[in-house]
């Protein structure tokens, strides 16, 4: 089989996702069949999301469709996939996963991670157990995932690609963004406490007054009544408010990244992979270290990059390009090197043969109530079933109690 013949349909619902989903497909080869079907759980992204993450992703619109849950496994019998991408956060990949698992014929189960995955984490492996394949995006990343898997005694297969829309950027550049906005890419759980947020509200209030002449652009996720990935608390514009009246040259944007960083000079963010989208445009960045570089902040990543500045760094536009090292490493690895779309080939051959082992689901406890609770944590009030509403009201009691138990087996694991 060659390269150019792969029938791809990924399943996603959340904003980050889409947006990886998309353009990861962008990415196969000419002559591919990809579908995007964004599943309508709680959170699913809104039109105007969804036109914002296919924007230059390379997957025309006509290929995407929006399908209920309960649809999915109909939709993909139809469709009858070689492989099927399931680009998705916790509690929706593994009920996602489970389910492509459950079609006959099975087609290969690639999963991944969307965006900036230092630290590896034993949860982001478990949750895709049952995947064939997970797609990460830099020799960094697969070489920590992969030690993480052994030491862990999990069994992964991982593979490479450039993040797709990092990819599309010819080489990098020096020098600075050949426009004037300073850019701010808003995150929903980092930092995550109000006082820390609110810090950085002022922080751009005070870049905007530092110069009235040139724009500084909130880029948020979402408007508001939209859902992200993650739950958001304290958003910028409502704390923004509290800070009236605004520079006039400070704005609150949701169009796409891909056209934010069209008029960028420079890109500030704490740890948003936008910093690694930003850089393939050759377009500087500051990774804010205010709070602190750790693992909670996704935010270890940047060191040794020359990119984690200030405050005063913000204020002044002291915006950098990482050294090539760092680049190497992180992100920017050859292109050549990419073996994702190979990986997935040679998969599906063994499929076709009959030759792929399905990977078994995860051993877990509680059998059909635990099946019936992780659709419920998924679906959200998309799932209206009588058993969803009483495995909440059972599992959230019980959750509570054993969450502290299940915390700490996992660390001295």
């Amino acid at each position: 089989m060659t390269e150019t013949a792969l029938r791809v349909v990924a399943l996603a619902d959340t904003d980050s996702y889409v947006k990886w989903a998309a353009a990861l497909l962008g990415t196969l080869p000419e002559g591919s069949d990809p579908q995007l079907l964004i599943v309508e759980t709680a959170v699913a992204v809104s039109p105007a999301q969804q036109r914002a993450a296919l924007a230059r992703s390379g997957l025309d619109s006509s290929r995407v469709e929006r399908v209920a849950f309960a649809d999915v496994s109909r939709v993909l019998a139809e469709l009858a996939p070689d492989a099927v991408l399931v680009a998705a956060r916790g509690p929706v990949v593994r009920v996602l996963i489970r389910l492509v698992a459950d079609l006959e014929p099975r087609p290969v189960i690639v999963s991944g991670l969307p965006g900036i995955s230092i630290p590896a984490t034993t949860a982001a492996i478990v949750n895709r157990m049952q995947s064939d394949l997970f797609v990460l995006h830099s020799t960094r990343e697969v070489n920590a995932f992969d030690a993480l898997a052994r030491r862990r005694d999990l069994v992964q297969r991982f593979a490479l690609a450039r993040l797709p829309f990092a990819a599309r950027s010819s080489e990098i550049s020096c020098g600075a963004g050949s426009g004037t906005d300073l850019v701010f890419a808003s995150q929903a759980i980092v930092p995550r406490e109000r006082a820390e947020r609110m810090q950085v509200a002022q922080l751009l209030v005070m870049a905007a007054l530092a110069d009235p002449d040139k724009r500084v652009v909130v880029k948020e996720r979402a408007a508001e009544g939209e859902h992200q990935t993650h739950a958001q608390r304290h958003s910028y514009p409502d704390l923004l408010a509290k800070l009236a009246p605004l520079p006039s040259n400070l704005v609150v944007s949701t169009e796409s990244m891909s056209h934010a960083l069209d008029t960028a000079e420079g890109l500030v963010t704490v740890s948003s992979t936008a910093a690694i989208e930003a850089i393939a445009r050759g377009i500087p960045v500051i990774a804010l270290d205010s709070f602190g570089v750790d693992d909670k902040l996704i935010n270890p990543v940047f060191i040794g990059s020359g990119v984690l500045g200030p405050e005063e760094n913000v204020i002044q536009r002291d915006f950098r390009l990482p050294p090539r090292d760092w680049l190497t490493r992180n992100y920017f690895h050859d292109a050549d090197k990419d073996d994702w779309i190979s990986q997935t080939n040679e998969l599906v051959t063994l499929r076709r043969a009959g030759a792929l082992a399905a990977k078994p689901a995860r051993v877990r406890r509680g059998g059909r109530f635990r099946d019936v609770w992780e659709r419920r944590l998924a679906m959200g009030r998309k799932d209206r079933s009588l058993a969803g509403a009483a495995a909440i009201a059972v599992g959230v009691p019980l959750r509570i109690v054993l969450r502290p138990y299940y915390r700490l087996r996992l660390r001295s694991a």
